[in-house]
């Protein structure tokens, strides 16, 4: 099990990276996240939902995704309440009191996908969620230790120098677990170090002497490392200079959901993605994309009383173009519904009105892995593969004139008349070489140039896990499956 001394301090990739180098050997491997909260999930092969980290996990390790790879998700709606995420499932929502009540009950669903995972596979590579020194969390613990001594499993701790204080976040943790669960720390790594490993190396002997663990290895900062993230907005982008490019902005919603579809984007080499939050004024752009959110409501609310739907307006009068995907396309409509309250307060908020159809938000999700083609074209329509996850059904005369059709008959989405506006259920739209070129065609853009991001999450996967190799002894976490090495890979 890979925990962490704080949130984002490299769990999630050394997971990927170990799930990636086991399986490059040929060992039998799976991830296992028994808890994870985020607003990235995405669609399993069995039709539930998942943290979207376990998915690029189990992509790491050549497998489809099942939910059991992460049994309990929590989805934030607000700073108080959260979708709780059961087997795959849509389960209750809970405040924090509700659900530190119900973490016994958790656990038990936790050690069901736990049992099952360990009679397929030869090995588990778990991922704890935060830091195991949350004491105010400790009671019932499913995330960390309560997991790890449910299930006897050793834990490496992981702890990222980048962020500084690496060896206090440490000793400290280490310091504020029990004597069992200090017991079960193998060993710890450094993660993210940018210099000359001779010069960390006393502080290494230091803390090996004064923490009575062994430093199992450093990690370099891996430069342009692009991997589907957890939950934090990556900015960073790939743009060729001397190329004309095109200008998107996607406004990010205080609940933003899914914004690993815009990972396509931020590669292009002809694209510049900028990224707005609610109070910032819409710069001069070529497209607008409207993402997903958790509570759309709310969030919609929140983008009109900042004046972004005037400024949305002065945009499309000048010609640019209007994306909405899954809540993003909710907020095109007439109107936005939740009459049992599933994202927020019952009731109703008054849409964009930039499409005609209304929404309804009902208790049952929709989850369904997508193929089909881009309507954008008559002429040879672009292949799509994506998923659906989303609580609203949406109905109006918009939808006549549909963005994609399905192999089984079945449509989705709408295109405006002046075809300046479109919206999306589907997430994973930018995905496909050759619905991102079809998409940028008709945002602007007249290049032949495409990403695959099933090629480039391969490829960076096959980087992390070389790095990891070289640089972590992998024989003390998996011993008798791979070679020995030394600290550092020196």
């Amino acid at each position: 099990m890979v925990q962490g001394t704080t949130s984002d301090a490299g769990k999630s990739l050394l997971v990927a990276g170990f799930c990636r180098l086991l399986a490059k050997k040929k060992i039998s491997v799976a991830p296992f996240k028994p808890q994870n909260m985020a607003l990235n999930s995405a669609v399993t092969a069995d039709g539930g939902e998942i943290g979207r980290a376990q998915a690029l996990q189990a992509a790491a390790a050549c497998l489809e995704p099942v939910t059991d790879m992460n049994p309990i998700l929590i989805k934030p709606e607000s700073d108080q309440r959260a979708q709780i995420i059961v087997h795959g499932k849509a389960f209750h929502a809970m405040d924090a009191q509700e659900y530190h009540d119900y973490k016994s009950r958790a656990l038990e669903f936790v050690l069901q996908s736990y049992d099952r995972l360990s009679a397929q596979y030869d090995t588990i590579v778990v991922e704890g969620a935060g830091s195991p020194a949350e004491i105010n969390l400790r009671k019932n613990d499913v995330a960390n230790m309560g997991f790890a001594e449910a299930v006897d499993c050793p834990v490496v701790l992981v702890a990222d120098i980048d962020r500084g204080g690496v060896f206090a976040t440490v000793v400290g943790t280490l310091d504020l677990l029990s004597d069992s669960e200090r017991d079960r720390i193998v060993g710890i790594i450094i993660n993210k170090f940018r210099g000359d490993i001779k010069l960390l190396e006393p502080g290494l002997d230091w803390l090996e002497e004064r923490v009575a663990k062994p430093v199992l290895g450093v990690l370099p900062f891996i430069p342009n490392l692009h991997l589907d993230a957890e939950d934090a907005l990556t900015a960073e982008q790939v743009v060729d200079e001397n190329v004309e490019v095109l200008n998107i902005v996607v406004v990010v919603f205080p609940r933003i959901s899914n914004h690993t579809d815009f990972d396509a984007l931020r590669l292009h080499p002809e694209v510049n993605l900028v990224y707005i939050v609610i109070g910032d004024e819409l710069p001069a752009c070529d497209l607008v994309i409207l993402p997903g959110t958790k509570n759309v409501r709310e969030d919609l609310e929140k983008f009109i009383s900042a004046g972004l739907d005037r400024s949305l307006l002065n945009h499309l009068r000048y010609g640019g173009k209007l994306l909405g995907i899954c809540g993003g396309m909710q907020m095109l409509g007439n109107e936005i519904s939740d009459p049992n309250g599933i994202e927020s307060e019952c009731g109703s908020s008054a849409g964009l009105g930039l499409l005609d159809f209304s929404t309804v938000l009902s208790q049952e999700k929709q989850l369904e892995v997508r193929d089909g083609r881009l309507l954008l074209t008559t002429n040879n329509p672009a292949p799509i593969q994506g998923y659906e996850i989303h609580c609203g059904q949406s109905a109006g005369p918009a939808f006549s004139n549909p963005l994609v059709s399905f192999a089984n008959g079945q449509h989705d989405g709408a295109i405006s008349d002046d075809q300046k506006i479109f919206g999306s259920y589907i997430h994973g739209l930018f995905d496909s070489p050759e619905a991102c070129a079809e998409i940028l065609r008709w945002a602007g853009l007249n290049s032949d140039a495409d990403v695959s991001i099933a090629q480039q999450r391969d490829k960076q996967l096959n980087r992390l896990a070389d790095a990891i190799e070289k640089h972590i002894e992998i024989a003390a976490l998996f011993p008798g499956q791979v070679d020995k090495q030394h600290r550092g890979g020196n």
